[in-house]
């Protein structure tokens, strides 16, 4: 049975669960929720999730509403290849740190100008892109030591976080010189099948949305 999925494409963690299910070949039947219109806030959809947010799933009648704990659920539950999130009990803690620094940071200070640009406001805060660059600072620290946010393979970390940096550059375009360790990282993440599928165009919606928003 397709796990139920209640999504927008342009969303990033949508699209990270979308990866993730590509990756481990899980068969989903998608809902669409369009936050624009209303449907988040329909009884129906408060009845899945009363947080009003896409992504939430129902895996037959287990039901989340937090990419973050959706991406770990199907790893645990469906996922073949352990190394995404690991069993050992410190490259755990190492995914989970990462999966954290999204939650806290990364899609929250790119939410400070996404919001308000959905909600029909125009233009951005100073501070809001001051905020932004200070977090690609933070990644390009990360990264001088691990190839990849968690480690040195590929983890549920790194599938959260592109489609916020995706999200992010468009507000402020990544200098390639100043952060090129993020730009080989984005680069690889570009280049890969799954991203190609379920994540490109929804970040280009999500871009448009935002630029014409910031002008």
């Amino acid at each position: 049975m397709p796990i139920k999925l209640y999504s927008l494409e342009a969303s990033p963690p949508v699209r990270a669960v979308w990866m993730i299910c590509e990756i481990y070949n899980i068969p989903l039947e998608l809902i669409d929720i369009e936050l624009r219109t209303g449907d988040h806030l329909k009884p129906e959809f408060l009845k899945i999730n009363p947080l009003h947010t896409v992504p939430a799933m129902d895996d037959d009648g287990t039901i989340l509403h937090d990419s973050h704990a959706i991406l770990i659920y199907l790893s645990e539950m469906y996922g073949k290849d352990k190394s995404l999130y690991p069993k050992d009990p410190k490259g755990r803690a190492l995914v989970n740190q990462k999966l954290f620094f999204n939650n806290a940071y990364l899609f929250p200070r790119m939410r400070n100008v996404t919001t308000p640009i959905f909600m029909g406001g125009r233009g951005v805060q100073q501070q809001h892109l001051e905020s932004i660059k200070e977090v690609y600072d933070f990644m390009e620290t990360f990264l001088e030591k691990t190839k990849y946010l968690a480690g040195d393979n590929i983890t549920i970390a790194d599938i959260a976080a592109f489609p916020s940096v995706c999200g992010l550059m468009y507000i402020v375009p990544i200098d390639s010189a100043r952060y090129p360790k993020i730009t080989a990282w984005i680069k690889y993440f570009e280049s890969q099948p799954y991203s190609k599928k379920h994540n490109e165009k929804g970040a280009k919606m999500l871009g448009e949305i935002v630029q014409n928003g910031m002008k």
